[in-house]
């Protein structure tokens, strides 16, 4: 076998930063910390609190398709209003002579 090749192995004590429990590890880690351990997550011990608001989800859909609906609307008017009829321009002859004399002319004309 190899010399020097093999990490180096330490036996430590690990103490829990929440509720203080302690428990020997062994480790090629010198200095291990732990913040919150299996003794007190909330998951484990059965107090875990309800992340998800449903509630507040709902209420958020449907602010969202309410919103989604009103600009839904409001393109459809415009749509609408873009493609309505315009209405017809006057000839020159009409801004002249006005529509009788124009529609006279038009029909001596054909």
């Amino acid at each position: 076998m190899k010399q020097a090749i093999h990490p180096v192995y330490h036996s430590q004590e690990i103490v829990c930063g929440t509720c203080g429990t302690a428990w020997k590890i062994g480790s090629t880690r010198a200095n291990l910390r732990v913040n919150i351990c299996a003794n007190c997550h909330p998951f484990y011990t059965g107090e875990q609190r309800s992340i998800i608001d449903t509630e507040g989800q709902v209420d958020r859909f449907m602010k969202r398709l309410q919103t989604s609906q009103e600009r839904q609307a409001r393109e459809a008017e415009r749509r609408s209003a873009k493609n309505a009829p315009k209405p017809k321009k006057k000839s020159l002859l009409e801004e002249i002579y006005g529509e009788e004399a124009a529609a006279e002319a038009t029909s001596d004309a054909g």
